[in-house]
């Protein structure tokens, strides 16, 4: 989890009640670095909105994200790389990783189709500083005209 900076001091059940009747923003790959930064090189896939309580309890480790409809349809084609967390107002609350493998947010789908369903089957927290990308994937894209990441 990268938790933008106004809620730095938030715990974990605080930053859960903000987004209550917030959405939860599924994009493409090339997370920005940080969750105060727009996103601005990745396409949206999916949108889900939180209900109100937008979590409940926590089990096994898991979170238990309450949404308005389970299952949304994919509005691109893509595979998710990140989702972004935002209140009911728009202000940007955190960043988790998503997509396959140890990741905060899983799917049933590995990738996305337009109009496809997408169904959200795993949410935890993991503490920032640990997220599982290298850092050198962070506002890149394979595409013309950036440069590929660097390996290590």
């Amino acid at each position: 989890m990268n938790v933008a900076l106004d809620f730095v001091n938030c715990s974990v059940d605080e930053l859960k009640a903000l987004l209550d009747g917030g959405t939860l923003t599924v994009y493409s790959v090339a997370r920005p670095i940080t969750a105060d930064k727009p996103v601005d090189r990745s396409g949206v896939l999916a949108t889900f909105t939180f209900a109100t309580p937008a979590f409940g309890p926590a089990a096994n480790g898991l979170e238990k994200p309450n949404f308005v409809v389970s299952t949304v349809l994919a509005t691109s084609v893509g595979t998710p790389g990140f989702a972004r967390a935002r209140k009911a107002d728009s202000t940007v609350v955190a960043d988790f990783s998503a997509g396959p493998g140890d990741r905060e947010v899983k799917f049933a789908e590995v990738s996305c189709s337009q109009g496809a369903p997408v169904t959200l089957t795993k949410f935890k927290f993991i503490l920032e500083g640990s997220w599982p990308e290298r850092p050198d994937y962070y506002d890149t894209k394979p595409r013309s005209g950036y440069p590929m990441p660097r390996s290590l």
